[in-house]
């Protein structure tokens, strides 16, 4: 599969997947530039030291919609066209829905779900125009099954998918196409930092006897950014080593 040539975007791309969707859409041949928070911008020379200097870093909060639309146009300027973008930003805020406040709830949905929005936007009259584009929203296994504690997770990821699939019609005579892939629990720092009779529970319940790797969700991803895979739109694409089949 190959993105040689393209202009690639990540949301979330100094995060523990984010790395790993940068790194390998670079190895298929893309410009890629990664979306970071503002948070980040302390790591970014060791980020970039450790991932190529040739992966462009911007900060900014895609959870505003000035900031990201900021962020969106920057980049059309410098490369005249984004061909690929990967919505992969995302926070929780985990609490059962009896406890939940409403701060807790808005910042998952704007964080996970509105910036797919805000940043999709800018670029997206432009994918039509060129005849190519591919939006790759990353969902979560728990959009897909719900999750205790996790109804604004679980809203915001569920909602990814409808936004994937409402783009796959309206871009289908276009070129453009939209997908998610819904990952299960993966291995980032966010897992490795479980306590590990958490981890081990967790292990036994899927079918693989493992977690998955970020490259494993990367490889999805370029699947579904490859300038081959111009028939496959609207799918929700599961790499979660069969913890949710259906």
């Amino acid at each position: 599969m190959s993105s040689k040539g393209r202009i690639a975007v990540v949301t979330g791309g100094m995060g523990g997947i984010g790395t790993a969707i940068c790194q390998r859409l670079k190895g298929e041949g893309a410009t890629v530039v990664a979306l970071a928070h503002p948070s980040e911008a302390d790591r970014i020379g060791d980020w970039q030291a450790a991932n190529g200097s040739d992966i462009e870093v911007i900060t900014g909060d895609v959870a505003s919609e000035a900031d990201a639309k900021r962020m969106m146009d920057s980049i059309l300027e410098k490369h005249g066209r984004v061909d690929i973008v990967v919505n992969c930003a995302g926070i929780t805020r985990d609490t059962t829905f009896k406890k939940m406040t409403s701060d807790q709830w808005e910042a998952v949905i704007n964080v996970n779900l509105n910036s797919v929005y805000y940043v999709t936007q800018p670029v997206w009259n432009s994918m039509l125009e060129n005849g190519f584009g591919r939006v790759v929203n990353i969902s979560s296994v728990n959009g897909q099954r719900g999750q205790f504690g996790q109804a604004n997770y679980s809203a915001a990821k569920a909602g990814m998918h409808g936004f994937s699939m409402a783009l796959a019609y309206e871009g289908a005579t276009k070129g453009v196409t939209a997908n998610t892939v819904s990952p299960g629990y993966i291995e980032t720092a966010m897992t490795a930092a479980m306590r590990d009779d958490v981890r081990e529970a967790i292990v036994s319940g899927i079918p693989m006897r493992r977690m998955g790797t970020p490259e494993e969700i990367a490889a999805a991803v370029a699947f579904l950014a490859a300038d081959e895979s111009t028939y496959v739109t609207g799918v929700n694409l599961p790499v979660n080593g069969g913890l949710f089949i259906h």
